[in-house]
């Protein structure tokens, strides 16, 4: 398969990385002058856990194509967007109309209606996916990441067409695991606010390491996300349909917050993925979307607006 990544981020790096390995052709889509300021390859350290639960070291300068402008003609099978939430927009302004015979499998976060945002793209060469990957780049420029075996696909409602099954099997043959939601707005608006409810400890307590180290400031993000659940309910989502997912903040504090910590001590990708987290600006816009939701629902979120003064931008 011919692929492009829609920049070159934590998740299209990682996921790229994985489909170039498996012996497709990768290339990535960023703005004008960024090629030769990124160079010819990007320095990764992953740990890979699509077979070991404790993952398999990467380390490597790996070559990487970029290109600055997206012919007519380009001859992709894939384009795979993963950007921050509050970029969307922009990007798909820039990137329908040059869609061409593509399947654009949207690989993002949204607190917003999903199918509003992506009206502009064709509606038949849609895929929906979510990914089990993070970390960040570090002062250096090197990506410390963890991969995860699973991947989230969802529909609205609806099985998925040969496209969306096309991309499954994409995935499953790079070596990930595949689950499925039939109600893929409410799975994005739940993991939506576990973000939120999880970057307004951080923010607050000013260290990923700090709130993750203690059992109560874990405890204390549980609460948040509790609270913003509430929200999500009120939004029209039914929280039963989607109880795989809100299981954890559903159980006592005290044992959610056990077991999060467990995973921290058993996962090295877990650790890597939290640990190297260095994004400010998507923490404080995350506590931002939300509290701006539950004020114009005027719905009440106490904690969060307790913690409004840390998602205001630094000066």
């Amino acid at each position: 398969m011919n692929i492009l990544m829609i920049g070159r981020g934590v998740i299209s790096t990682q996921y790229g990385w994985a489909f170039e390995k498996a012996g497709h052709t990768v290339d990535f889509y960023v703005r004008p002058g960024r090629a030769a300021k990124y160079g010819s390859s990007i320095p990764v350290k992953i740990l890979d856990a699509r077979k070991k639960l404790k993952g398999v070291s990467v380390e490597e300068n790996w070559k990487v194509n970029y290109i600055e402008a997206i012919p007519e003609n380009h001859g992709y099978d894939l384009i795979l967007i993963s950007v921050q939430h509050y970029q969307f927009a922009e990007i798909a302004a820039t990137l329908a109309p040059k869609v061409g015979n593509a399947t654009v499998l949207i690989f993002n976060n949204f607190w917003t209606d999903p199918l509003k945002e992506v009206s502009a793209f064709p509606k038949g060469q849609l895929a929906w996916g979510f990914p089990q990957a993070g970390g960040g780049f570090d002062a250096d420029g090197v990506l410390k990441g963890g991969l995860f075996a699973n991947v989230q696909f969802g529909t609205f409602g609806t099985e998925p067409t040969k496209r969306e099954m096309a991309v499954r099997e994409l995935f499953m043959k790079t070596g990930f695991k595949i689950q499925e939601t039939r109600d893929f707005k409410g799975w994005l608006w739940i993991h939506f606010v576990v973000d939120a409810g999880f970057f307004a400890k951080v923010l607050e307590i000013g260290s990923v390491d700090a709130v993750f180290k203690s059992g109560r400031h874990v405890g204390n993000a549980i609460r948040n996300v509790r609270e913003l659940l509430t929200l999500v309910e009120a939004r029209g989502i039914n929280l039963d349909d989607n109880a795989p997912d809100v299981r954890l903040y559903r159980r006592p504090v005290w044992l959610g917050s056990f077991l999060i910590r467990a995973l921290l001590k058993i996962s090295p990708p877990f650790r890597m993925l939290i640990s190297s987290h260095a994004n400010p600006e998507e923490a404080r816009s995350y506590g931002q979307r939300v509290l701006e939701m539950a004020r114009e629902m005027k719905f009440s979120v106490p904690r969060l607006e307790a913690v409004k003064k840390f998602f205001a931008e630094k000066k």
